[in-house]
């Protein structure tokens, strides 16, 4: 397997990316996988090592940078727009279509945490699509206005939008917005805040265990109202005849996110639990990532078949 840094346009902004690439021989152009971060993440996080291991059973594998956030282009910076997002996969899946390695009838997509959810938007909107899977689903907006297990008081919200339009008129005026820190200063806010779900995301996206430089430690205010609007689910029975695999942590709180999405699904679908799991568990222990990547490398041979 090799990985090589590549670039493509989406919307008018220069989306960095790694492509992995099978070493062994092949017969003809190979079936290819565009790979999405979650939210806050970057290419060399999870959505990399999700790209490195379906390369190495034979997918050529795209895993890139949302538009505003890690080595891609675009301001202001830490800007997380679903209608972006979405478009990103799709560009992804047009710079695929470019490669001589890749067989353009025979891509799919894989969405991971937040890319879950754009990337089941994506595939209802581009029939070049084949075929999509996700691991650990969520939806941002959802997230955001219910909570991580959808319990949260909808007082929360209203504040973030109340929050999110003081900051459009300072910035009208003239003055610093601010941003929307991501993250409180330990692991035990952390917990306070979103228990043990909260705990596991700070120590992957500000401890060693998977911290990342790139990686988004903010986001612009004006990403909670355009949130507000969102709701990529819509798209999801637009999928249908294509099939849909979804991959989820037996102890995921953000469960519910992947139900409601395969309870809309309208074409071949399977939500499949792996046992002991967290939702960041997926992310980086590899005695789940190894389960979910035999999962997903079995889906997508099946339907990327020639």
């Amino acid at each position: 397997m090799s990985r090589t840094r590549v670039s493509f346009d989406s919307a008018g902004i220069e989306i960095a990316a790694h492509l992995y690439t099978p070493d062994s021989p092949a017969v003809g152009p190979r079936p290819a996988l565009v790979v999405g971060h979650p939210g806050t993440g970057v290419k060399e996080q999870t959505s990399g090592t999700y790209a490195q291991l379906l390369a190495e059973r034979g997918f050529v594998t795209l895993a890139f940078d949302a538009a505003h956030q890690g080595e891609s282009g675009g301001l202001p910076r830490g800007l997380e727009d679903p209608a972006q997002r979405i478009e990103d996969f799709k560009a992804a899946v047009s710079y695929l279509t470019t490669r001589e390695e890749v067989d353009p009838d025979r891509v799919g997509l894989l969405g991971i945490c937040a890319s879950g959810g754009y990337s089941l938007a994506a595939t209802g909107g581009d029939h070049r699509v084949r075929a999509v899977a996700t691991v650990s689903t969520a939806e941002p907006a959802r997230q955001f206005r219910f909570g991580a297990d959808g319990s949260q008081d909808p007082a929360v919200f209203q504040a973030l939008l109340d929050a999110a339009a003081q900051a459009r008129t300072r910035a009208a005026r003239g003055e610093d917005p601010g941003v929307l820190t991501m993250f409180p200063e330990t692991a035990e806010e952390a917990g306070a805040l979103g228990g043990e779900h909260g705990i596991e995301g700070w120590e992957y996206y500000c401890g060693a265990r998977g911290y990342h430089e790139r990686s988004a430690k903010y986001l612009t205010w004006d990403s909670v109202d355009k949130m507000a609007s969102s709701d990529v689910f819509r798209a999801v029975p637009l999928i249908g005849p294509r099939p849909v695999l979804q991959i989820i942590g037996e102890r995921a709180v953000t469960a519910w996110m992947a139900i409601e999405a395969h309870q809309a699904a309208t074409g071949p679908k399977e939500l499949h639990r792996i046992p002991g799991a967290s939702h960041v568990d997926l992310y980086d222990r590899r005695e789940y990532v190894d389960q979910a990547v035999d999962k997903l490398a079995d889906h997508f041979t099946v339907h990327l078949e020639k």
